[in-house]
């Protein structure tokens, strides 16, 4: 078995909304085909982290980032980087599910087409493709010409992480992709994340301290902006080297 990679290295990374820096010399390492939880209480500084590893941040005025971010050891704030392409290899799957407003099978079809994929055969395999990863093609295979927005919240969610895979990409990142959903769509989708990290490495910002400890491989605990700590889960969550991160873990604040 060959050794895990480093999929992802961030390098003395600061972002400042104008005057107000949110994120301080942050170093992380993220591993090939693993689950890595962010983890810590609101405004902590996590989801803009989160979106700084696809440089979604950029949509934002007065963002000003330093630091390095690599992906696959190329650094993406370097001046020749295509966002687009950026994008297209690292997905984003957001808090509330947001379908377009077209067919299941439009939707999955939309990104293989905008990279200039046309034939009915091959978007054809690709939509069962996305859908069966995604744990939606059993319910969704005889209704694919209707419409996504009257699938439940939870197939919603899984139709958009569908939508992220139809276009190959290397790396998911989901922001809280189940504090909307119910218990049993919830517990899908946390399922799914364990599937899919066979084939893709995945950072998922959480509020849920059980998710986190189910789901994930390596924990990172995020306060004021700092990342206080980094480790292997059940480390994390059983003897934390930080006072501040036990403190968070127990309840104590957050």
């Amino acid at each position: 078995m060959k050794p895990v990679e480093d999929k992802i290295k961030v390098e003395k990374l600061n972002l400042f909304y104008g005057q107000n820096q949110a994120l301080f010399e942050t170093d992380l390492t993220v591993k090939s085909n693993s689950v890595t939880a962010l983890i810590g209480p609101s405004g902590c500084g996590k989801s803009t982290f989160l979106r700084t590893l696809n440089r979604m941040n950029d949509l934002i005025e007065g963002v000003k980032i330093t630091g390095n971010v690599f992906v696959d050891d190329k650094n993406i704030y370097s001046d020749d980087t295509d966002i687009v392409s950026l994008r297209k290899r690292v997905g984003m799957v957001f808090q509330r599910p947001n379908p377009f407003p077209m067919s299941i099978y439009d939707n999955i079809a939309y990104g293989p087409r905008i990279h200039g994929i046309k034939k009915k055969a091959v978007l054809d395999e690709i939509v069962e493709r996305s859908l069966v990863q995604a744990a939606l093609w059993d319910e969704v295979k005889d209704r694919l010409n209707k419409s996504a927005l009257g699938l439940s919240g939870g197939q919603q969610q899984r139709l958009c992480i569908a939508r992220l895979l139809a276009v190959e990409p290397d790396v998911l990142l989901m922001d809280e992709p189940t504090s909307a959903l119910d218990p049993i769509s919830t517990l899908k989708v946390e399922e799914l994340t364990q599937t899919l990290k066979e084939n893709y490495t995945i950072i998922i910002v959480t509020h849920n301290m059980q998710q986190a400890a189910r789901i994930s491989d390596v924990t990172a605990f995020f306060l004021n902006g700092y990342l206080i700590e980094t480790g292997e889960t059940d480390k994390i969550f059983t003897t934390p080297n930080d006072q501040r991160t036990e403190d968070y873990i127990t309840g104590r604040f957050g």
